[in-house]
């Protein structure tokens, strides 16, 4: 997947500069939404017990604590690895989808080449579902992970779609998903809606990374939003219900200003510092006995 040229890793998470050589300046969409916190602890346990369970060499191993104790430390990365390994497949299947745009677009691409990645991972299906959707929805691009910006919040991000279809323009999100016991796409999380919400409500879209130029954003007015789950066994679009973007368009809003208070509070200096006790009291002398 292309990766956004203004985005920049910070110590404050992704953060967008306005041209090629500029300083980060706000966050990024995804960086905003990461201040929710969300406990993974209990899906890590259970990755790590089942991949123990599931380790052959365990039998073995029983009656050796060293080697029980090895397991486990391998075990424990099973989150981890499982995570990493989605997070790779999610860009090839996001290299695919960008790339069937461009092509749509008429411009340079390399849609060929993002098929032959998802065929070395025997992935293809994933493309195969795409094609399907695309051409039963009717897609027509209008731009594809355009870079937008937001003064008046202070935020920015790269959109994976802006299409036509149907005579609608729509902001599209895509989310690889792996399958449910019963051979479904696993369902979406809500957050999405924060982010395309936050898309929508984009001042500015770049034109050139390089120069910084930037021309106001012009697919901001009623558009539809959609969620799309790419899985192997098929595609799932969910449109973001109207009712509700504005109570999640506030939850933005707010976890925006989150992130800039933790900025400040890291900024400000050390937080806890160590403190000596009191002093003693001074001894008393004690007072003289009364003559006789």
């Amino acid at each position: 997947m292309t990766q956004p040229s203004l985005a920049h890793a910070t110590d404050h998470g992704r953060m967008y500069s306005r041209s090629l050589g500029g300083r980060p300046e706000v966050p990024s969409i995804t960086t905003v939404i990461s201040q929710e916190h969300k406990d993974l602890t209990g899906w890590a346990g259970h990755m790590a017990s089942a991949e123990l369970a599931g380790d052959q060499r365990l039998a073995s191993a029983v009656g050796s604590p060293a080697e029980l104790k090895r397991l486990a430390r391998q075990a424990s990365s099973a989150a981890e690895r499982f995570r990493d390994a989605a997070a790779a497949r999610g860009d090839r299947v996001h290299e695919y989808a960008e790339q069937v745009a461009l092509e749509a677009l008429g411009v340079t691409h390399g849609a060929g080449a993002a098929r032959e990645a998802l065929a070395e991972h025997r992935e293809t299906s994933f493309a195969d579902r795409f094609d399907e959707w695309w051409q039963l929805y009717g897609v027509t691009p209008l731009a594809a992970e355009v870079t937008v910006w937001n003064h008046t919040l202070g935020y920015a991000g790269t959109l994976d779609l802006v299409a036509d279809i149907g005579g609608r323009t729509c902001i599209i999100d895509f989310k690889t998903k792996g399958l449910s016991r019963d051979g479904r796409a696993k369902p979406l999380s809500d957050s999405v809606v924060m982010q395309l919400v936050a898309g929508m409500q984009a001042e500015e879209m770049l034109v050139d990374a390089r120069s910084g130029e930037w021309k106001p954003w012009p697919y901001g007015e009623d558009p539809i939003l959609l969620a799309v789950a790419v899985s192997e066994a098929e595609v799932v679009p969910n449109q973001a219900n109207p009712a509700v973007l504005k109570s999640h368009w506030h939850k933005f809003w707010a976890l925006r200003q989150v992130w800039e208070h933790s900025r400040s509070a890291a900024a400000a200096g050390t937080a806890l510092r160590p403190i000596a006790p009191p002093p003693l009291p001074a001894p008393t002398r004690p007072e003289p006995e009364p003559e006789q």
